[in-house]
């Protein structure tokens, strides 16, 4: 593309200029002139764009980032085509963000995280973060049952007695493994009712071959009888 083709709006149409921006090689200075477009200054998703680029200054990378809005670093770190040290910054930036975002917007963003930042999304004492992340598009079996790692909170085993992942047993297996050594542990906030969904989405071998991995000798027993389904609801308490 000749250089005389690489004006700015108003100059040039928005529609040719958004093509151009996502250009492989634009000429040197063009992405740092569209940076300060008053128009683009506005439109934190535009400016994306340009923080991304693989051919935009580190300077200016860094500077636009900053002032990029958790959606817009999301879709940074999310996309492969971004410059991988743009990827890298968006998801320390949105980190940094975590920590003072609202509960709403924890909620919002759980379901949209990128994977770096799974862990401290699986970590927060809210059922509606933890329901909305097991809802990630991205989220595979591995990787849930990666995190399914004592110790096990309420808001998780609330969260994921509402959601998909209810009924497959590789799940149930993990969860009563992650359960049983969390109750292990000093203070643990778990009851043994909140077992019942797990146990019942195994068959009875399963439940056998699920029994036979814990320690903790009240969800051991109840694992292994045949009666679980009375117990649900009466919301045991770990002894």
């Amino acid at each position: 593309m000749a250089c005389v083709e690489w004006s700015l709006p108003p100059e040039i149409p928005w529609p040719q200029f958004l093509r151009m921006l996502r250009h492989p090689a634009p000429p040197r200075g063009w992405l740092e002139a569209a940076a300060e477009l008053e128009d683009i200054r506005r439109r934190p998703l535009l400016l994306r764009w340009i923080a991304q680029h693989r051919k935009a200054p580190e300077a200016l990378r860094a500077r636009l980032l900053l002032r990029l809005p958790w959606r817009a670093l999301v879709a940074v770190a999310d996309d492969p085509a971004a410059h991988p040290k743009a990827r890298s910054m968006a998801a320390e930036r949105l980190q940094v963000l975590w920590v003072g975002m609202s509960l709403g917007e924890r909620r919002s963003f759980a379901h949209r995280a990128p994977r770096p930042m799974w862990p401290l999304v699986w970590k927060i004492r809210d059922t509606g973060v933890i329901h909305a992340f097991l809802q990630h598009p991205r989220l595979s079996l591995e990787h849930l049952l990666g995190l399914l790692q004592p110790p096990l909170l309420p808001a998780h085993m609330d969260a994921l007695a509402q959601s998909k992942w209810r009924e497959l047993e590789p799940v149930a297996h993990q969860v009563l493994q992650a359960m049983d050594r969390s109750l292990a542990m000093p203070e643990c906030p778990l009851v043994l009712g909140q077992a019942v969904p797990w146990i019942k989405a195994l068959n009875e071998g399963e439940r056998i071959v699920a029994a036979a991995r814990l320690t903790h000798a009240a969800l051991r027993r109840m694992t292994r009888s045949p009666r679980v389904s009375q117990l649900e609801g009466q919301g045991q308490i770990a002894d």
